[in-house]
């Protein structure tokens, strides 16, 4: 799971002059309108298309989140408490076999979808067929084999290699979709979907580039949800965003706010809540391990031990959006606790000037006065770069070159432009760059973006799909293999200590932060969201748990 940076980290600057934002931030209501059942939900997004195609990341439904509201997933399973079991939801039992590569399926009973028709296995069945005959709706890369419906709520599956690392792919992240409309579609990659036919409880009430609004159908497989509308605006930028939640005209959004208790929680304390649980995903500097002498793991390891990852949380993430990475393996806590190997329980890093300038010396360089010289007597300098728009992510790179200054490393900040920092990423063009990793259910996803040689690819070749620092290491790759072609949990064990050690051993990246699942929420009309007290969902809105919170949700009074 990916969370693009383009909507979060649009360019904040000062907040605007708080004013009274209505829900389409041109007209119509404001949250006051929520005795009538109404719930506002905001995303800085910019104008929308109307699409309503759920399988397209590009689509409306999914940058604003309202495809949840409509398409349901097999189960729902929960980010911020990884290791826990999905919910039951469009399926009611399935089982894998131990090899991974058969999937049983029974689905719920009576089902109905937003056009009245019924539900059944068959349509999981052709939504699984339509994906593995399209690839451009194949968001995950799925291969499918064998995908067999017997009776109205039965299936099978079967795929050509183990899937342990793609159940929650296969179970939560697909959107099953009504083969009696899907069936009659002549262009299924690219059809925008104007009237979209749902197992959830919203239909598409209207849609306008700014405003789209849902309605509460009249039936439902579960309890209808209190919520009897849901209003989704696309505000132009951050700072439109953060002024409608603290205006109160919006309810529900996931952005980043620099100094949110001044601009946000400080406006209505008793009402005003963040939630940003980590995700078994980080954010942190990449090198470019195929370029001298970022390819000496000691040089990676020393600036891994003088970067401040504290400073980096409270000041760069505002000290709430991307927690900050304590384990030496890079496993964000608490999400990976249970992932960590036994020879790194318990420990943390530290900022250690000395032990870094001793492991240098020890590796051949020479610090000669305040500057670092490698093994060959030249001055180390790093280009650190990241767009410009990208605040938090350059307050984190000034953080890194006072720290890198510390052991003689002479550092600059490239405030890049956006496309040219996307293409130096993608042909391997940088010294070194904050950026994210992958995330599931497990650390697999997190370390093979990271570390997998099969993402390899030579300097000067584009598309990189992670692995963007071009890190090669066969026992990395090998380990990686293993996890994914186990068939018990002692090897997987086995498998991901041994990758561990080679993340400490290595540093490929340096872990900063941890990834987030959260959100800004109003406790003013609706409570029964979830909080650290209670993390049965993550907190985005555009999320699959979406749904899962608005059927949480009550009235506050």
């Amino acid at each position: 799971m990916r969370v693009s940076r383009r909507v979060v980290f649009a360019v904040a600057g000062s907040i605007l002059a708080a004013f009274a934002l209505t829900a389409c931030g041109g007209g119509g209501s404001t949250a006051s309108s929520n005795a009538a059942g109404v719930l506002n939900v905001g995303m800085p997004n910019g104008p929308q298309t109307d699409n309503n195609n759920p399988f397209l990341s590009s689509s409306a439904g999914a940058s604003l989140g309202y495809r949840r509201m409509i398409f349901e997933p097999l189960t729902m399973w929960n980010s911020a408490k990884p290791a826990d079991k999905a919910k039951p939801w469009l399926a009611t039992d399935w089982s894998w076999s131990a090899d991974y590569k058969t999937l049983n399926l029974t689905t719920r009973d009576n089902v109905k979808w937003s056009d009245g028709q019924a539900f059944s296995a068959d349509d999981v069945a052709f939504t699984f067929n339509l994906l593995k005959s399209t690839p451009a709706l194949n968001n995950n890369g799925i291969q499918f084999g064998d995908i067999t419906a017997a009776g109205s709520n039965k299936l099978t599956v079967t795929f050509p290699t183990p899937q342990f690392v793609n159940q929650v792919k296969i179970l939560s992240d697909i959107p099953i979709v009504a083969k009696h409309q899907w069936s009659t579609i002549s262009d299924p990659a690219t059809d925008p979907i104007k009237t979209p036919v749902g197992t959830g409880p919203y239909t598409l009430k209207s849609f306008t580039p700014q405003t789209i609004t849902l309605d509460v159908r009249d039936s439902y497989w579960q309890d209808l949800p209190k919520v009897k509308e849901i209003r989704y605006t696309s505000y132009t930028d951050n700072n439109a965003q953060t002024t409608a939640l603290a205006t109160g005209a919006c309810e529900w959004s996931f952005v980043f706010i620099p100094n949110y208790k001044a601009v946000y929680t400080s406006k209505d304390p008793a009402h005003y809540q963040i939630y940003f649980p980590p995700s078994l995903g980080v954010h942190g500097l990449w090198f470019n391990t195929q370029k001298a002498p970022f390819n000496d793991p000691a040089l990676r390891q020393a600036i891994s031990m003088v970067i401040n990852r504290d400073d980096i949380f409270n000041q760069g993430e505002a000290g709430y959006f991307y927690p900050a990475v304590t384990s030496p393996t890079g496993i964000p806590t608490p999400a990976g606790e249970s992932f960590i190997s036994p020879d790194y329980k318990g420990q943390t890093v530290k900022v250690d000037v000395d032990g870094a300038k001793a492991k240098l010396t020890s590796a051949g360089y020479k610090l000669d006065g305040t500057t670092l010289k490698d093994k060959d007597g030249k001055p180390v300098t790093l280009t650190l770069t990241d767009p410009a728009g990208w605040s938090d992510y350059q307050t984190d790179l000034e953080i890194i070159k006072d720290n890198l200054s510390k052991i003689g490393i002479a550092a600059t900040v490239d405030k890049a432009n956006q496309d040219t920092w996307t293409k130096d990423i993608d042909t391997g063009n940088f010294d070194a760059a904050m950026h994210w990793t992958d995330s599931g259910a497990t650390p697999y996803q997190m370390y093979a973006s990271i570390m997998d040689g099969a993402l390899y690819k030579p300097v000067g070749t584009p598309g990189v799909n992670g692995n963007y620092g071009r890190f090669q290491n066969q026992d990395a790759t090998n380990a990686l293999n293993t996890y994914v072609n186990a068939t018990d949990d002692a090897s997987r064990s086995t498998a991901l200590n041994q990758i561990q050690k080679i993340m400490v051993d290595q540093m490929p990246m340096v872990p900063t932060s941890a990834a987030n699942v959260g959100g800004e929420y109003s406790t003013k009309n609706w409570t029964g969201w979830p909080s650290t007290s209670d993390e049965y969902a993550p907190g985005q809105p555009t999320l699959i748990n979406a749904l899962d919170i608005v059927l949480h949700l009550r009235p506050a009074s």
